[in-house]
This record gives structure tokens, C-alpha cells and sequence, in this order.
């Protein structure tokens, strides 16, 4: 394995080799001694450095600063039943001490942009003229591109550094937003002219990647948290939005999965659903444990809720490891349409089979069907064991504690059901979209499904072998809709909604019971269960949480919208309580909603609510924890090791030198 020591912490750069890891069969598996910089002056060396760079996609799914610094403090997730991290969700004065995380994106950030600026730098003069040359530089620019975007989302304006690093450095200014974003786009525009269209091996990034991220920057340019700015550009900047997400859609390279649970079906490493034509870039992870480093795809573990302390269950591989750090809120919920939207279904896990049979409760004299039941279990192994029930206020089925019960956790009738029920609305309780509802709690709670792992080779095991999607044709058409949208042509934005939307819709024929969960194939994954049964289930509780019967003919209406009203008065949109009136407000709002609706948890979400600005209102009136400050919380604070570290004129920054390089309130 080659070895890059990348920029040191807080930018003080240092001679660098190379670092290359497993990223499918397109990465060496085998391990090389580390490399000196005069390897990069050979066409050898710099192949390998470029493989390298490959490396730094993975970051974005290691560890927690994925979630911490992406999805917390947000609409669509709260703090679970571990409460490790939450001063990033609920944005505390605890925040200002815990900037650890990003300090790792801007330290690893900033190391695979002087592995770029190497290979920008090298390749015109020591490559020679072999046939992949354009492409390595390609693959440069894109990756210069990729990680000034990422830092600029996070911090705002960051020092601009182009050149390779061959001695210590330690004087940076920073620079403004405004630059950082035109040279993103310079670097992304030469990666688009100089990389092929399709990849000489899987993982490798094409021209449509390229040209999704120009798509992206130019819309997050144009965005509200620019507006200080970016007037004299934006109409300009949104048709170039549009441009290019038209190429990619247009392209006939990347089109969307026939199902939506496509994506997340994931049945085996490096298989079918990770090749899918709808990705357009993936960090490539494998099941090379040589080769997995020291994290692995860890995003499966933050999003499930508790399952293994109840009784008739014991954590299992496909059940998954539950570090229930994101709590699904109201909003994650309430925002889609439940009756049509398949999208909710195949995204949120809300069954579970026993695996526990020895364990299972057993039937009271209180509550059991017959009298020969009392005292005998209530499921055997494989049988339901957990319901969750996604129902809406108003329903009047299930009912809360009677105080007059002696006992009252034994007095409501989901008891007389033999699954554990966890019920979102009991009869007569308000709706608050708050949350804390019904007997969901921190550690019960609807949990996001479509990171499940099941390849894991143990039930403790942290490494997830999946790939990790960091863009897909479906954002390409949001993005596309979005910027005609911004543009006041909501007409000519339909097109692209009805198309994921269309995807989106319950067929006639569809099973409306079935939900992914990681895929069926690790069903029998033997490696590590450990019981005969294992709490997988390839069915939802969609029936019962909607309160219909399971032979209710599919006839429903689809998600299409016929004209841009069916936008402007469409359910689920929450247009009232987020205080919208106007066709503009309403559109950014119902195009945010919709994001969530196709992109929950896919970690965006709060580089959206800042670029719209929207933050503060969402996260307050959908999050029962978040207060973000509007003066404050649209960027993250710049590291203060950093700012310890540079110097001016050979001394250390001041006090006062480095309040003046801080972003406000930080």
C-alpha cells in the first residue's frame, strides 16, 4: 500500500507520498513501501498517486464527523437514544469546544488538495504522452474541485492553495467564498473537458461527474446564503445550473433505477445495486480486510434504533449495530405521502422478525387470546416481533395507559397484540410534530434503512463493506428543477419532479407490504449470528399504519403533478407552518421537501438548509432540540489548531489576528 503523509494538521505542508487502498479491482490490493516525491516525476509514480487520491472519497462515510457535520442539527433527524454528539444537533455552547470533527475535514480536505496540486503540477512535465494522460489530470482538477467544495459548504472562504508543498508553510490568509467558488469552478470545468465519458474501470470518475458537481456549485452560488454577492451572477450561474444537469440526464450514461429500492438493495460486495447506471460517483469500498483501513463505511451504524434489549430479540448481522445516534423526526415522517410514496417504505425499517425465541414474552392472564395461551410465548422464532406503526393523529385504534390500571404499562390494547408495538399516536393525541409522541422514544424510534450492512463479518463488527453514493442522476433532476424553478419557470421544472416522482409512485400491481433492508442475500449470513433466526424482514407495516386492508385494490392516484398548482397546493409540504406565501418561497420550500423526500439522510442536508438559509426556521420548528443561531450556525467555525499554528511576518497570529480570521459568533 502506498503511503501519503498529506498536508499536515492545520496546513503546515509537508513532502507528501502517496497513499493507494482498495477501491474495487481498479486499486493494486498489494502493499509498496512508502515513496519519495521523485516517484511523482515518473509516469509510474504519479498513476499511483492518482490512485491514492481515490482514498479521500472514503473519508466522507468513515467516521462520525459524516453525520455530525452533515445531518445533525437538521428537519429530518434529532438526537437518538445516545446523546454522545448532540451539542451538534442542538447547537449548545458545548458546540464550541467540540470542533475536533472539523478539524479532520479540513485536515484531510486540505491533504488530498496538495496530492492534486502534485499531480495538476506533474503530469504536463513527466507524464510523456501515454493515452490515459488527460485523464489523470482530469482526475486532478476534479479532485482539487471536489474538496474546496466540501470546505467551502463547511467553512465558507478558506485559503486558496495551488501549488505543491515541498517545505513547511505556515503563513495563509483566507480567502473569500467568492474566489473559493471560481476556482472550483475552474477546476471543475478542466476536469470535465480533459475526462472520458465512461470509466476504463468501475469507480473511476467520468466528464458526468464532473459535469453533475458544475451543475451544483453553479446552484449553490446562486443560493440565498450568497446573496451578499452573487446578484450580478445568479441568473447567469442557474442556466449554467441547468446546462449541465441537462448534459448528465441527457448524456444516456446515467439514467434513474426502475425502483427506488434498487439503491439500497444491496445483496452482496461490489454487486449489482453498486453498479447501477443511476450513480454517478461512489467511494468504492470493498471486502478486503487487508486493505479497509481504520474506519470502513461506518454509516450504517448511526442510523437504527435499539432492537437487541427487547425481550424475544438479540443484535444480530442484518438487524444491524445500533448506535442510534439520528432519530427520525415528525418531519422525516410527515413529509411524505405514505399511501403513495414508496419512497418512505423502502427508506425506513418498521419490522422485525424474532431471533430470540427462548426470550420471547409470554402472554398474561390479563391479555391472552384464549386461556391456553397464558404463560406460552407470544411469537416463536421468525415471527413478528417488532411493529412500528407510522399512523396519523386522529387515529383512534390504539389507546393510551389507563391511570385507573393498577398497572398501566399492561392496560393499553396494543397488549393484547402479540408483537411488541410501538404506536405513533394513541387515540386522542394531538398532533405537535415535535416528536416524543405515542410510546415512540430516543431509543424507539422509525429508523432510516438504506444504509443497512449486511456483509459485516461479525455482529460487533463497525466495517461496512458497502459503497458510499456521493452523487446520483436523481439529484442531477432536483437540480435541474431547482434552478428552472429559481428562475420563475416552474412549467418547464415539472418534467424533472414527475420523473422521480413517477419512480416514485406505487404501482398497481406493487407490493405495498415489501421494504428493503439491506438485502435479502445476507439473510443467511451465518458469520456471526447468533440464534437460528435473524431479525431481517422483507415486509413494513404499510397496511396497518394506514389503516387499510391488505386486499385494498391499488387504484390510489400516483405523485404526478398536472400543472404547477398541484405544486402550490400539494399536502405534505408544510407550507403554513414554515410561513411561505409567495409561488418563489413556495417552490424553494416544496424543492427542499422533495429533496428529502428522495435524499433523506444521504448526508446533504444541512449544507442545504445553509445554502438556502433555511436552517434556523426548519430545524427550529421540526427538531425538538436544534436552536441554531442565524448569525452563527450557516458555517462551521475554522479550526482553532489552525489558527494557532499560522503565523505573519514569522510571529504567531495574535489574539485579535485570530478573532479577525474566525467566522462570526465562533
Amino acid at each position: 500500500m502506498k503511503r501519503i503523509t498529506q498536508i499536515s494538521k492545520y496546513i503546515i505542508l509537508v513532502c507528501c507520498a502517496t497513499g493507494m487502498v482498495s477501491c474495487k479491482n481498479f486499486l493494486h490490493e498489494d502493499l509498496i513501501t512508502a515513496r519519495s516525491t521523485q516517484d511523482f516525476e515518473t509516469q509510474e509514480g504519479l498513476e499511483g498517486l492518482v490512485t491514492g487520491m481515490y482514498q479521500s472519497l472514503k473519508f466522507h462515510f468513515n467516521y462520525e464527523w459524516a453525520y455530525v457535520t452533515t445531518n445533525y442539527g437538521v428537519d429530518e433527524f434529532s438526537v437518538g437514544g445516545d446523546r454522545g454528539q448532540q451539542v451538534w444537533n442542538s447547537y449548545d455552547a458545548g458546540l464550541n469546544s467540540m470542533t475536533g470533527y472539523v478539524a479532520s475535514i479540513w485536515d484531510n480536505m486540505y491533504g488530498n488538495i496538495n496530492t492534486a496540486n502534485i499531480v495538476i503540477k506533474n503530469i504536463p512535465q513527466f507524464y510523456g504522452d501515454g493515452a490515459d494522460r488527460d485523464t489523470r489530470l482530469g482526475e486532478g482538477y476534479f479532485m482539487r474541485a471536489f474538496d474546496y467544495f466540501k470546505l467551502v459548504k463547511q467553512f465558507g472562504g478558506v485559503p486558496l492553495k495551488l501549488e505543491p508543498s515541498t517545505t513547511v508553510e505556515l503563513m495563509f490568509t483566507r480567502n473569500t467564498a467568492q474566489e473559493v467558488y471560481e476556482q472550483i469552478i475552474a477546476d471543475f470545468t478542466e476536469a470535465y473537458t480533459l475526462l472520458p465519458a465512461t470509466p476504463a474501470q468501475p469507480g473511476r470518475i467520468t466528464k458526468w461527474a464532473a459535469a453533475h458537481f458544475l451543475a451544483k456549485v453553479y446552484l449553490f452560488r446562486a443560493s440565498e446564503l450568497y446573496n451578499d454577492w452573487n446578484s450580478s451572477t445568479r441568473d447567469a450561474d442557474l442556466q449554467q445550473a441547468l446546462n449541465y444537469a441537462e448534459q448528465v440526464i441527457n448524456s444516456g450514461y446515467h439514467t434513474l433505477a426502475t425502483d427506488f429500492r434498487d439503491l439500497w438493495n444491496f445483496t452482496e460486495v461490489n454487486g449489482a445495486n453498486e453498479s447501477l447506471s443511476e450513480v454517478i460517483l461512489a467511494a468504492q469500498f470493498s471486502d478486503n480486510v487487508a486493505t479497509q483501513g481504520r474506519y470502513g463505511n461506518q454509516i450504517h451504524l448511526y442510523y437504527p434504533s435499539v432492537y437487541q434489549n427487547i425481550t424475544g430479540m438479540q443484535r444480530d448481522i442484518p438487524g444491524g449495530r445500533e448506535f442510534q445516534r439520528l432519530r427520525s423526526t415528525d418531519y422525516a415522517l410527515d413529509v411524505y405521502d405514505r399511501v403513495n410514496d414508496s419512497r418512505f417504505w423502502k427508506s425506513f425499517k418498521t419490522k422485525y422478525l424474532c431471533n430470540r425465541p427462548n426470550n420471547a414474552p409470554v402472554w398474561s392472564e390479563a391479555f391472552a387470546p384464549s386461556p391456553d395461551l397464558v404463560g406460552k410465548p407470544k411469537f416463536s422464532g421468525g415471527e413478528e416481533s417488532i411493529l412500528y406503526i407510522v399512523n396519523n393523529a386522529g387515529d383512534t385504534r390504539y389507546t393510551s395507559p389507563d391511570p385507573l390500571v393498577a398497572d398501566p404499562g399492561l392496560s393499553t390494547n396494543i397488549e393484547r397484540r402479540a408483537p411488541h408495538m410501538f404506536v405513533r399516536y394513541f387515540a386522542g393525541e394531538p398532533e405537535n410534530m415535535k416528536g416524543g409522541h405515542g410510546n415512540f422514544e430516543a431509543s424507539r424510534f422509525v429508523a432510516l434503512s438504506k444504509f443497512a450492512d449486511g456483509s459485516r463479518t461479525s455482529v460487533s463488527s463497525q466495517f461496512g463493506q458497502r459503497d458510499g453514493i456521493l452523487a446520483r442522476v436523481a439529484e442531477t433532476y432536483l437540480i435541474a428543477a431547482e434552478a428552472l424553478g429559481r428562475l420563475g419557470r416552474f412549467a418547464e421544472a415539472l418534467p424533472y419532479i414527475n420523473a422521480l416522482r413517477e419512480r416514485a409512485a406505487y404501482k398497481t400491481d406493487e407490493d405495498r407490504s415489501f421494504h428493503s433492508d439491506g438485502g435479502i442475500s445476507y439473510l443467511n449470513n451465518t458469520a456471526a449470528n447468533t440464534a437460528e433466526f435473524v431479525s431481517y424482514s422483507d415486509r413494513n407495516t404499510y397496511f396497518e399504519s394506514n389503516n387499510m386492508a391488505e386486499t385494498t385494490d391499488a387504484t390510489v392516484d400516483n405523485l404526478r403533478f398536472n400543472s404547477v398548482a398541484d405544486i402550490f397546493n400539494s399536502p405534505n409540504e408544510f407550507y403554513d407552518e414554515l410561513g411561505v406565501s409567495s409561488d418563489a418561497d413556495k417552490f424553494i420550500s416544496f424543492i427542499l421537501n422533495e429533496r428529502s423526500r428522495e435524499l433523506m439522510g444521504e448526508l446533504m442536508r444541512w449544507e442545504d438548509l445553509a445554502r438556502t438559509k433555511t436552517l434556523v426556521k426548519r430545524a427550529t420548528l421540526f427538531n425538538d432540540e436544534a436552536q441554531p443561531l442565524e448569525n452563527k450556525h450557516y458555517v462551521r467555525p475554522i479550526p482553532q489548531s489552525f489558527l494557532d499554528a499560522i503565523q505573519k511576518d514569522g510571529r504567531p497570529l495574535t489574539a485579535d489576528e485570530k478573532a479577525a480570521m474566525q467566522n462570526p459568533g465562533w
